[in-house]
């Protein structure tokens, strides 16, 4: 793991303001953001583990425990909630093996309620679509 993480800081050398960026790709390279990585990126760029570890914490992106559940990004902004996702999101099937997550704007304010499963976008959610794409990822 060092190895790699030494590696993804490497590639963000001499680059301003590298902390989002290298935490991004940790997270993409491991699923989520360790105390380890966490310590290494601290000491890599001069900043403390807080300041990292404060990163971590207040972005939803960075997660600080591994979760190998497939994970469906729910559009709460403004947009989407006029549309009705909240009562979707009231709605959806429960179920343990899918991690639904709150997203704020997609850019697709216009065909709205939206979600996001890795880098594709589902616009026009109605329950059904939206419970279909909860049991799909199951």
């Amino acid at each position: 793991m060092m190895e790699r993480l030494q590696e993804i800081v490497a590639a963000h050398a001499g680059r301003e303001g590298p902390l989002l960026p290298i935490l991004h790709d940790v997270q993409a390279e491991y699923g989520y953001v360790s105390e380890e990585a966490i310590r290494a990126v601290a000491l890599a760029l001069n900043l403390s583990r807080a300041e990292v570890h404060g990163v971590v914490s207040f972005y939803h992106d960075f997660h600080e425990a591994a979760d190998a559940r497939p994970v469906l990004k729910l559009c709460r902004a403004e947009a989407c909630q006029s549309r009705g996702v909240e009562a979707l999101a009231a709605g959806l099937p429960d179920n343990p093996r899918v991690k639904v997550e709150a997203i704020y704007c997609l850019g697709l304010c216009s065909v709205g309620p939206n979600a996001m499963i890795g880098d594709k976008v589902y616009a026009r959610l109605d329950a059904a679509r939206l419970g279909a794409l909860v049991e799909a990822l199951a």
